[in-house]
C-alpha cells in the first residue's frame, strides 16, 4: 500500500515540476546563445545602435506578425506581402548587425512594397481589407518606434 501512494506523489512531484518552454519562432533567436557567452565589455562595444533588438518589444511584435501574416486570395497581394515580409527580416537583421545601410536598403524596400500593397488593396473585400489594414497599421507603428529609438532619427 505504501508503494504505490509513494510513486503516486512521486511521480505527480515530478510531472508537476517540470517546465517547458514553448518554440521560439523569432528569426532573431537563432544567434542568441552564441552572443551571450561573451564578456559585458564585447557585448557593448559591439553594439552602435542604442537598441537592443533582441529584448525589444516592438521587434518582438514585428516578428510574430511576419510569422502570423495572413493569406489572401490574390496572388499578386501574396507575392507583395511576402516581399513585404522579406524587407522586414532584412530590417530586424540589419539592426541587430549594426549595418546602417542595409537597414536603409530593407527599409525603401518595405516602403515599396507597403505602396504596391496600398493598391492591390482596393480589389479586397471589407472583412480581407479590415484585417489587411490592421496589420499595416501594426507594422508602420511598430518600425517608427523603434526608428524613434534609434540615435540620429
Amino acid at each position: 500500500m505504501k508503494k504505490p501512494f509513494f510513486f503516486g506523489v512521486l511521480l505527480i512531484i515530478i510531472t508537476s515540476s517540470c517546465a517547458t518552454e514553448k518554440l521560439n519562432l523569432s528569426p532573431l533567436s537563432n544567434s542568441f546563445y552564441s552572443e551571450t557567452k561573451g564578456s559585458d565589455s564585447d557585448r557593448g562595444s559591439k553594439k552602435s545602435f542604442n537598441i537592443n533588438i533582441k529584448e525589444n518589444v516592438n521587434a518582438s511584435e514585428i516578428s510574430n506578425m511576419i510569422s502570423t501574416f495572413p493569406k489572401f486570395k490574390s496572388d499578386g497581394l501574396n507575392d507583395e506581402v511576402t516581399s513585404l515580409k522579406y524587407s522586414l527580416q532584412n530590417y530586424l537583421y540589419a539592426i541587430d548587425a549594426n549595418n546602417s545601410p542595409g537597414k536603409g536598403r530593407a527599409l525603401k524596400s518595405f516602403e515599396k512594397s507597403y505602396k504596391k500593397i496600398q493598391k492591390l488593396r482596393q480589389n479586397l473585400d471589407r472583412d480581407d481589407d479590415e484585417v489587411l489594414n490592421r496589420y499595416l497599421v501594426r507594422l508602420k507603428t511598430n518600425i517608427s518606434v523603434i526608428e524613434d529609438a534609434l540615435p540620429g532619427s
